[in-house]
């Protein structure tokens, strides 16, 4: 025997000899007693000597036949079945059901299942800088906090103001009134025929806010051949000039960017003359959202109220990370250092451009009063930004040496701007005084529930020390969830976890779906919106809503290519179809749709959904490409055939017999999301089961089993907690506390659960860092 096989030889064999006496020791101890650590022993003892070579001693990984370390989620049960099919690899038949489930046994406890892993390898509350979005929100409600508020009004539409000629003059005011929307054809005759107007010109002024729904790119779009001027967020930048016609134009296009969630001034003046050479008039206000089509800008989105100016970052970033599953502000690169500078470049500039407006000087203003002004806003601006009270030694470091620097007072504060946005204490959170002052308690709270530095009332409960009992959080906490940004961040959260970001392009085979068009994919992601406001909106705010709920948001495009019965021109409406087959997200049309090849389903893609982002299971990479099975190779075999064939080799299994039973009940929903009962002349076999952790199998036939199955389902819940807390925190859960999820999940529970409730729950529970976690944190 070669030295080396009689090293190899003798170090196993003396392994081995060291864990069978271990074993028989504590077989010894714990006899009958304890047979589940008996078993462990054992499996101790079996891994070693079968699986250690592969994954490491500690199932670390690392070897060349297995990289990664030897983790999951998956349950006692499913370990030995896995085991008992697929280990030793090649060799199955080595071990007998029993020895699989002692290994099974050992390892869960050892390493790898969650609370092996949290064991094993601690958290702590790790430094983190602000995230894309943060900056974005930080920096725009840093400078909206000099503007004051915005109007409340529960109509929509835009407030119209009828003039009889073409100059806005007060005495040639014919009518005010609300217009839902913009869309008018007047032909050649005056634009109000019940009242007197003497004038063959007229004109309108419509004013009020655009209500952006999510952060992106906007293109506005106003159709008219007619004159036309159009302002949008800045009054002293008009956007759209269209007061002289070039050829024959009947279209102005512009784009501008947006935060979503947030309201935007809007002024549009129109106005015939008697001397142009069109002698109809119309108009009308379109646009085209991130991610959708161009449409006539919806009265939902329309508001008869004033709104202040609100500045907005343009200089772009480089994305966040997020390969934990949320975004992060976990890492450092000199692209995104680049960016915020360029980004605080922007805002001194834009600053110094508003600063009479900001300060809160008028133009009479002597130097001195200037200055003093000057003076007393910087001091706000550094103060709001680190999120603290400046000392006098602060104060003087960072406004007064460049204010008493130079005469020009726009240049000096430009050097603060800067100074104070490449701050750490700016970029970074909570970096500053004790971890649990009230600034940074308050600080937390606004991150965690808004994704922005604290508003006015927080500030004041901070600097009157009333963040420090829990009512105290909870009130608070209660009062931001339900504001402007707080309702953005579920939103954002939510279509998230459908993974609707994933979900661009849809595309179907233009033959067999010819009716399914960019404009009906466009419908579809506004009818998924318009539910999750629904369901955020509502007293409940519950997941099962989210899960269980039998009825689409529909228009009258919608409802002719799905079969409801609604007028061709209906705005967006409940309706109920498909005789109570659908359940809530789980199989809106969108996500079925999105969840689907360009003819045929998927119901790996759909179980893959079900498994990641309803239950919270974990899924490893294929271990091999493998391409679809064509439909055509197999014309007689159902999709759910064809997946079964295409998934049958041992490899594929593993983690196919947990997607597979979990995308199936969604069959009876084809490519587009249209209800079926047969495909290709058989009868849907719609019919599924999951192995829970608890080790029961649970069975379900069709859709609405699965989704009620999904809905009362403790992992379900527990999986929703945990995804929403990351969302929420940007942290690891282990840090806070080992019981912090279990209390949460709790909580979420007695709730009915109510997504709100949760969201108060986890900003209350992070809001004061625990004592273990506050020691890691300085």
């Amino acid at each position: 025997m070669p030295h080396t096989c009689k090293f190899w030889f003798l170090q196993n064999l003396t392994v081995c000899v060291v864990l069978l006496g271990c074993a028989w020791m504590n077989s010894s101890i714990y006899g009958e007693e304890d047979p589940h650590q008996a078993a462990k022993v054992r499996g101790q003892a079996l891994f070693a000597q079968k699986c250690a070579s592969c994954h490491g001693a500690a199932g670390q990984g690392g070897t060349e036949s297995y990289k990664t370390p030897l983790i999951g989620d998956a349950s006692i049960v499913e370990l030995t079945r896995i085991i008992d099919a697929t280990m030793p690899e090649g060799e199955p038949e080595q071990l007998d059901k029993a020895q699989s489930e002692d290994v099974a046994r050992y390892i869960y406890d050892a390493f790898y299942s969650p609370d092996a892993q949290i064991r094993n390898s601690p958290s702590r509350i790790e430094l983190s800088r602000l995230t894309v979005r943060q900056y974005q929100q930080a920096v725009t409600d840093l400078l909206g906090s000099f503007r004051g508020g915005y109007e409340n009004t529960n109509e929509f539409g835009l407030k119209a103001t009828y003039f009889d000629g073409r100059r806005f003059r007060k005495e040639d005011k014919k009518l005010e009134r609300i217009d839902p929307v913009v869309q008018f054809d007047f032909g050649e005759g005056k634009p109000l025929p019940d009242v007197e107007m003497a004038s063959d010109e007229f004109s309108i002024h419509w004013t009020g806010s655009l209500v952006a729904p999510e952060t992106g790119e906007y293109e506005i779009i106003i159709k008219t051949a007619n004159g036309v001027e159009f302002w949008l967020n800045d009054e002293s930048k008009i956007l759209i000039d269209g007061r002289v016609r070039s050829g024959n134009d009947v279209e102005w296009r512009e784009r501008i960017n947006l935060l979503g969630g947030r309201r935007y001034r809007l002024r549009l003046q129109m106005f015939k003359s008697k001397n142009a050479k069109e002698k109809t008039a119309a108009i009308a206000l379109w646009w085209r959202p991130p991610h959708k089509t161009e449409e006539l800008i919806p009265s939902r989105y329309l508001l008869p109220a004033w709104t202040p100016e609100v500045f907005i970052v343009n200089t772009p970033f480089p994305p966040d990370d997020r390969s934990a599953g949320y975004e992060r502000g976990n890492s450092i690169s000199k692209e995104w250092e680049q960016s915020t500078t360029d980004a605080a470049i922007e805002t001194a500039a834009y600053v110094a451009k508003k600063l009479k407006d900001l300060a809160g000087y008028g133009r009479d203003a002597n130097p001195e009063e200037k200055k003093r002004k000057v003076r007393e806003f910087s001091i706000r601006f550094v103060e709001r930004a680190h999120r603290r009270p400046l000392s006098d030694d602060e104060k003087a470091r960072m406004v007064d040496r460049w204010l008493d620097a130079t005469e020009d007072l726009e240049t000096a504060v430009q050097r603060i701007v800067l100074l104070t946005l490449k701050s750490p204490r700016f970029l970074y959170r909570e970096i500053v005084g004790s971890p649990n002052d009230p600034w940074n308690v308050a600080s937390r709270l606004s991150f965690t529930l808004c994704d922005t530095i604290p508003d006015q009332q927080l500030r004041d409960a901070a600097a009157k020390n009333e963040l420090q009992k829990p009512d105290q959080l909870q009130r608070q906490a209660e009062r931001l969830v339900r504001t402007d940004a707080g309702k953005a961040k579920l939103k954002t959260f939510l279509l998230n976890w459908v993974r609707v970001e994933h979900l661009h392009d849809i595309a179907k085979d233009s033959q067999q779906y010819p009716e399914f068009t960019p404009a009906i994919v466009s419908d579809l992601r506004t009818s998924l919106e318009l539910f999750v406001d629904e369901v955020l909106q509502s007293n409940e705010a519950s997941l099962k809503q989210l899960l269980l709920e039998d009825h689409i948001w529909m228009n009258g495009r919608l409802a002719k290519f799905y079969g409801a019965d609604l007028p061709e021109n209906a705005d967006f409406q409940k309706v109920r179809i498909d005789n109570g087959q659908r359940a809530g997200v789980l199989t809106h049309p969108f996500l079925m749709a999105g969840f689907a090849y360009t003819s045929t389903t998927s119901p790996i893609h759909r179980g893959v959904f079900v498994t990641r982002s309803v239950l919270g299971r974990s899924l490893k990479m294929p271990p091999i490409a493998v391409s679809p099975e064509p439909a055509d190779l197999h014309p007689n075999l159902s999709t759910r055939e064809r997946v079964d064939l295409q998934t049958k080799a041992e490899m594929c299994r593993t983690c196919h017999n947990l997607i597979n039973p979990l995308g199936f009940p969604l069959e009876s929903f084809d490519a587009v999301g249209r209800f079926r009962a047969e495909e290709k002349g058989k009868p849907v076999d719609a019919t599924g089961q999951y192995l829970t952790r608890a080790g029961v199998e649970e069975k379900f036939a069709g859709s609405r089993a699965l989704a009620e199955f999904l809905a009362t389902s403790p992992e379900t819940r527990a999986a929703f907690t945990q995804q929403l807390f990351q969302n929420l925190v940007k942290q690891a859960w282990p840090a806070y506390s080992k019981d912090l999820l279990t209390q949460l999940d709790q909580k979420f529970a007695a709730s009915n659960l109510n997504i709100r409730e949760l969201a108060v729950a986890i900003a209350v529970a992070t809001a004061r860092v625990p004592e273990t976690a506050e020691t890691a944190a300085k």
